[in-house]
């Protein structure tokens, strides 16, 4: 990301940021940005912005463009811009009040406190052999389904790995986002270190139950 900054602030690009998922404690600090040292020029937000409570989203503007934005639509006499329901006194009351819930309860601090047990819990699976590649940071990860432990022998579609994947979880009592072969978990911040014991077992179990299905599958082949 350090590299793609550099290029985009060379020739004079536009930097824009996408922290709908990762802002708000997600990765362990308040933005995403902070965490990689980041400067964009523009940040689109929302979820964690009213901790779902209430639809809202917002993009930040970096003062270098709010002050082009301002100085043209003076001279136009508006800036004719807006969200459908931009301002919604309900939405913006809950999402003030969620941003204050974050500060008081150091959300931040507590996603840093259990984030390693998540992660290195995780990724203590990563040796299966139906595992192609475990990643992420903070209270977000990923699992990639592969053949042969490789991104460039996928599984037959048919056979719904991840799918099967995500069934068993729900069978222990988990929910996870299933993507085809893609596995994404994003456990709620106040998570304990308990609780956290408990996914790791849940989807130890369901991905045993996937490894037998995918032996199954590969008999099937012969």
């Amino acid at each position: 990301m350090m590299q793609i900054q550099a290029v985009v602030k060379k020739y004079d690009i536009l930097f824009i940021a996408d922290e709908v998922i990762c802002a708000f404690g997600r990765l362990g600090t308040m933005y995403g940005c902070d965490k990689y040292n980041i400067k964009p020029d523009l940040v689109s937000l929302a979820k964690a912005l009213s901790s779902a409570y209430m639809p809202i989203g917002a993009v930040l503007v970096s003062p270098e463009v709010a002050d082009v934005i301002y100085s043209q639509s003076n001279k136009l006499g508006t800036f004719s811009h807006g969200f459908t329901y931009s301002g919604h006194p309900v939405s913006c009351a809950v999402a003030i009040e969620a941003l204050k819930i974050y500060k008081e309860r150091n959300i931040v601090a507590q996603v840093n406190s259990v984030a390693p047990k998540f992660q290195d819990g995780i990724k203590a699976f990563s040796d299966s052999p139906i595992i192609g590649e475990i990643r992420g940071t903070g209270l977000i990860l990923g699992t990639e389904f592969a053949a042969n432990k490789s991104p460039n022998d996928p599984f037959p579609p048919e056979w719904g790995i991840g799918a099967y994947f995500g069934a068993q979880c729900e069978k222990h009592g988990m929910l996870v986002r299933v993507a085809g072969d893609n596995i994404m978990m994003s456990p709620p911040f106040i998570i304990t270190p308990e609780e956290v014991d408990e996914l790791i077992s849940k989807y130890g179990k369901a991905l045993k139950a996937t490894e037998e299905r995918v032996k199954e599958l590969k008999s099937q082949q012969k």
